[in-house]
């Protein structure tokens, strides 16, 4: 199966880290292996220095989904109840959800099943023009299993989320865009280039203030309006007391671009 680092490359660009999913000979499907691999190097980029996380796929595909080996090789042994991959899927999910900081799917390939929930954990997904997007459980007579049936309905809408699940059909990049599944398309020699622009204006970004952010947008939709506004007057005071606020106010009486360091 290979070890953490023959299945999960980590790079650093400045303060963006930036992780790949290295199976291409099974489209990087997601083992136990590369789950737990992907969850120790999440768990790492909470790191100061990292200021921006992105998740990629190696060869022709982002992520195929499940690794089916695995499972019917688990099935075959009657140990199919006892393996670990739905607890470190469903943990991965978390993880991505939860990274406090901003995060980028970029798709270099198809995204299915389980590999279309975690781009889907994401803030953003950037895709190549010839990327597909399938949610490939119906096609197992099986629902959503790793957050999609959450994502899906608050990324493109009930409707849309339903008809995609019911029919398993096979959304292009173009669809994927029109939907608002995918931020961005790029042919293939773009993609990634774009993509870490983008991650490198968010990482020279306030990161205090992201974060709060994306506190209160992740979790506003369970909120009323009251409540949000406390905690946003709340998000701001701790946000006035950083160094990157400071560096805003000075930056905007002197009529510069602020330099902000994410502290």
């Amino acid at each position: 199966m290979g070890n953490a680092a023959d299945i999960l490359q980590i790079e650093n660009h400045g303060a963006v880290r930036v992780l790949t999913l290295h199976r291409p000979d099974v489209r990087n499907a997601l083992n136990t292996p590369l789950l737990r691999a992907l969850r120790a190097a999440i768990a790492d980029a909470g790191a100061a220095s990292v200021r921006c996380l992105v998740l990629t796929g190696a060869g022709k595909g982002f992520c195929a989904g499940a690794d089916v080996a695995e499972w019917a090789e688990a099935e075959a042994s009657g140990k199919a109840e006892e393996s670990p991959w739905m607890d470190e899927m469903h943990g991965l999910i978390r993880d991505v959800a939860a990274y406090p900081k901003p995060s980028i799917a970029v798709l270099n390939g198809a995204a299915v099943g389980a590999g279309l929930d975690l781009a889907l954990a994401c803030d953003f997904r950037f895709t190549v023009d010839s990327a597909k997007f399938i949610c490939a459980y119906t096609k197992m007579a099986y629902p959503p299993d790793a957050g999609g049936s959450w994502f899906l309905p608050r990324i493109v809408g009930v409707e849309a989320a339903k008809r995609f699940v019911f029919t398993g059909e096979t959304w292009l990049a173009s669809e994927a865009k029109a939907r608002g599944l995918v931020s961005e398309i790029h042919p293939t020699d773009d993609l990634l280039p774009k993509a870490l622009a983008f991650a490198g204006t968010l990482a020279q970004g306030p990161t205090l203030a992201q974060i709060e952010a994306k506190r209160l947008i992740d979790s506003g939709q369970s909120r009323s309006l009251d409540a949000q506004l406390y905690l946003e007057r709340a998000a701001g005071q701790h946000c006035a007391e950083s160094k990157d606020f400071q560096e805003a106010m000075a930056a905007s009486i002197e009529r510069r671009t602020p330099a902000f360091r994410g502290e």
